[in-house]
């Protein structure tokens, strides 16, 4: 059993509120011309709206049986179908190559530390044609947040849950009532881009938020669009 199967039932719910990244991850959707391939696909939040609006090919790769299972009747439910797989993204192969693959939501915030980041990168670019790109997301790390939450009982988009802080470790543990817990390694800009040049990528954009909002030193997430040369 995975760890995220505990947060399965209420994946959707939590994750409610980030929306904006659907139509981004869409069209870069658009301008690809082989399967599409997301990791950590969830209940396929993500991986449907490509599929219906693109009639690509997704391949949905996630390490909980649980989540693949939501995401298999949102499918139905949407008539469109997804090529799902259960694994580590970590581990990632391909029959073909590819010109897209996406980790949206925050999720490579679950690989720990450096190495982990640049092996998942090197495994990407294994898999992408010359050109192919690798796109994902992850919050910026806000100290006053962190100060503010850390080991707090919270209720967002109606789930309670708690966010605890490992400063040694930059790591935050994120736990539910029902004792399900996910960890999450926090990332600076720095970080990101010494994985990206490590694993052989290069950075064709970095993004502030979904609209294309330029970072900035005030900017609360990281949107990255890195390339095979």
């Amino acid at each position: 059993m995975s760890d995220y199967d505990g947060f399965a039932s209420i994946y959707d719910q939590f994750a409610a509120g980030m929306t904006e990244d659907v139509p981004f991850y869409v069209a870069l959707a658009e301008k690809s011309r082989g399967p599409v391939v997301e990791l950590a696909v969830g209940t396929g939040r993500v991986a449907v709206p490509i599929a219906e609006q693109t009639g690509r090919r997704v391949i949905g790769i996630d390490v909980s049986s649980e989540m693949l299972g939501l995401a298999r009747r949102r499918a139905a439910d949407a008539g469109v179908e997804l090529d799902l797989r259960q694994g580590d993204m970590r581990e990632l192969t391909l029959e073909q190559s590819t010109d897209l693959v996406i980790c949206p939501f925050r999720a490579m915030l679950h690989l720990p530390g450096h190495d982990a980041r640049v092996d998942l990168m090197r495994r990407v670019r294994s898999v992408l044609v010359p050109g192919g790109r690798f796109a994902w997301n992850a919050f910026v790390f806000d100290p006053a947040i962190a100060q503010e939450i850390d080991g707090v009982w919270r209720v967002e988009q109606g789930v309670r849950n708690r966010s605890t802080y490992d400063y040694a470790e930059r790591r935050i543990d994120l736990t539910l009532e029902n004792d399900a817990t996910v960890r999450l390694w926090w990332v600076d800009r720095d970080e990101w881009e010494a994985a990206v040049a490590e694993a052989g990528l290069e950075i064709e954009a970095l993004y502030g938020w979904f609209d294309g909002t330029p970072f900035d030193e005030t900017s609360r997430e990281f949107v990255y669009v890195t390339r095979r040369p």
